[in-house]
């Protein structure tokens, strides 16, 4: 079923998920995005701060603006990070160097080639994400074309993304009566902001600055998550 792009322009109800059943789902987790630009034997040293601070489901290395040589060389000193740790490593946009660096999966952005294309080469195995911005339509989308996860935002105003997409909580909300599928809720996440994301219904929330410029360092800035992580869902 997809969903009509009409339909974008009716607005979920803040108690929608209120009217229906919804599957008990896991706890929300922790998704660890770089920065756009590293100095890999400094960064190195970051996430393995970062991963030591606390439970992290997931490990997103984008990179902006950077030679593919440049990417796969910071996979090749990240990817055992992410492995001792036990925590999946995706690299974004790239399926092709994802498969070539040995990565568990790929983020895919509305302009970075067809799921099906990534599957294809990446296997069955592989995590492969689709980011949907605020819309319904392109989530079920994604969902019929075999992704195994959807990420909305920006759900607050960020430096690292700008976007002028803001979806409203209520979209996790959707997702989860719709779908078995994780969502993914990225853009100005702190723990601060975070509950209402939490509550809503998001699978995984998507860092960047929180962790990477906390000033307790990496580690604090994930340790900093663990109590909303843990909070009760609607």
């Amino acid at each position: 079923m997809t969903l009509p792009v009409d339909e974008e322009l009716v607005p979920l109800p803040a108690e929608f998920g209120e009217r229906f059943y919804r599957e008990r789902r896991p706890a929300c987790q922790l998704y660890v995005v770089s920065p756009p630009q590293i100095v890999i034997a400094d960064f190195t040293e970051s996430l393995k701060a970062a991963l030591g601070g606390g439970a992290v489901a997931a490990f997103q290395l984008r990179l902006k603006d950077v030679a593919d040589d440049e990417v796969l060389r910071a996979c090749e000193a990240l990817l055992p990070v992410c492995n001792e740790h036990d925590v999946a490593f995706l690299l974004n946009d790239r399926a092709d160097l994802a498969k070539q660096a040995g990565a568990d999966g790929v983020h895919l952005g509305q302009s970075d080639g067809s799921i099906a294309e990534a599957r294809k080469l990446l296997g069955p195995d592989a995590q492969i994400g689709r980011t949907c911005h605020d819309s319904r339509h392109l989530a079920m989308e994604a969902g019929e074309q075999g992704a195994d996860y959807v990420a909305f935002g920006a759900f607050y105003e960020t430096t690292t993304k700008p976007s002028h997409y803001r979806p409203q909580p209520e979209i996790l909300t959707w997702w989860t009566v719709l779908s078995q599928l994780p969502c993914v809720a990225i853009g100005g996440i702190t723990p601060e902001n975070a509950p209402p994301l939490v509550a809503a219904g998001a699978d995984f929330i998507a860092v960047v600055r929180a962790v990477w410029d906390h000033p307790g360092g990496p580690g604090a800035g994930v340790a900093s998550f663990a109590p909303v992580l843990l909070a009760e869902r609607r």
